[in-house]
């Protein structure tokens, strides 16, 4: 995934309230993606991937803000 470098610092720079409500709103529309595809409505596939790799990146600087 291109520019994960940027996105990154804007995480790491969100606080743990806004993370969470973040990855909230991702798994929403992660959800509607699957829905889509089940039906066959969803032309861009790629988007399901992106999404489990952003909401797996959130929960990853979740767990390190909240170890500290």
């Amino acid at each position: 995934m291109k520019g994960t470098g940027t996105y990154m610092q804007k995480i790491n720079e969100m606080t743990v309230k806004e993370l969470v409500s973040e990855r909230g709103k991702m798994k929403k529309e992660l959800f509607e993606l699957k829905m889509k595809n089940a039906i066959r409505w969803l032309k861009e596939t790629h988007k399901i991937w992106d999404l489990k790799v952003k909401i797996a990146r959130i929960n990853t600087v979740l767990k390190s803000k909240l170890a500290k």
